[in-house]
């Protein structure tokens, strides 16, 4: 999305009241619940990414990744 702010300023009066339909919904003030979306927004960037590491040995990815494609095949239909 352009832009990238979450702040009510500057923002286009369509985005604003669906942020304010959301608020009301939550039961929250529209201030608040821009407040939280940052909140929510920071702590997200804070927290480490979630990703696999890689296994150590090449052949055990091999072999994890040839279980995985037979057991796609028997899951199809016939």
């Amino acid at each position: 999305m352009a832009g990238g702010g979450t702040g009510t300023q500057g923002n286009g009066t369509a985005k604003q009241a669906y942020e304010a339909r959301r608020a009301a919904k939550a039961g929250v003030s529209l201030d608040r619940w821009m407040d939280q979306k940052d909140e929510r927004r920071t702590v997200a960037k804070a927290a480490p990414a979630r990703s696999n590491p890689p296994p150590a040995n090449p052949l055990l990815a091999l072999a994890r990744s040839t279980w995985r494609r037979l057991m796609d095949r028997a899951h199809r239909p016939l």
